[in-house]
């Protein structure tokens, strides 16, 4: 994580750290646009705090367990329920939370792993902050970056994926952004366009 990219997100640090210590168990989200450094700044939380880190991907519903429109519905490849149910209300409840990662380019889930309650969970990923996840957040992170910028970064992340990565899941984040508008309720907006991430 570059030097810059740190200092812009020293606010959100500081609201981690306070969470972090906090008597009650704790969720912070980080939202945004794909290319915009969520995974980059989950982690650098992650490696500075004691913390439970839940990613998104995680829980994408497999293909044959989504509604036959689910592109027309923003959110409706991801499994909130299981999220919910198996991960976030246990530590919320602070108990440990097992659950199984769904691999998408394997098409199954992964063997099951446990985490241990703790004071701060943190999820990061597009859709954590969708009301279908219905559950409480201490903190709200949305992280964002231009077109031409997303463009660039998805470039070099996917390499020959791009166009195809493009055609199918920019529209169906935008399409969550312009409903669900999860940024308008965020306590911090970070736009990385001029950052290194």
């Amino acid at each position: 994580m570059s030097a810059l990219l740190s200092e812009a997100a020293a606010p959100v640090l500081a609201a981690a750290r306070v969470l972090a210590v906090g008597d009650a168990p704790a969720l912070l989200a980080i939202d945004g646009r794909c290319g915009s450094g969520k995974s980059t700044l989950a982690a650098w939380l992650a490696a500075q705090l004691p913390c439970n880190l839940v990613h998104m991907d995680d829980f994408y519903l497999p293909p044959a367990a989504r509604r036959p429109d689910w592109a027309q519905h923003p959110g409706a490849n991801m499994d909130f329920a299981r999220l919910r149910a198996e991960v976030l209300a246990p530590l919320l409840a602070g108990q440990p939370a097992r659950y199984s990662a769904y691999v998408c380019r394997l098409g199954r889930r992964e063997e099951a792993s446990t985490l241990p309650p703790r004071a701060l969970t943190i999820v990061e990923g597009s859709y954590a902050l969708h009301p279908a996840l219905a559950v409480p957040f201490a903190c709200k992170v949305f992280v964002t970056c231009t077109p031409d910028c997303q463009r660039l970064r998805l470039q070099q992340r996917e390499g020959e994926h791009f166009a195809a990565f493009a055609q199918r899941w920019i529209p169906l984040e935008e399409g969550y952004l312009a409903a669900c508008t999860p940024e308008n309720a965020c306590d911090f907006v970070l736009d990385t366009t001029a950052l290194t991430v």
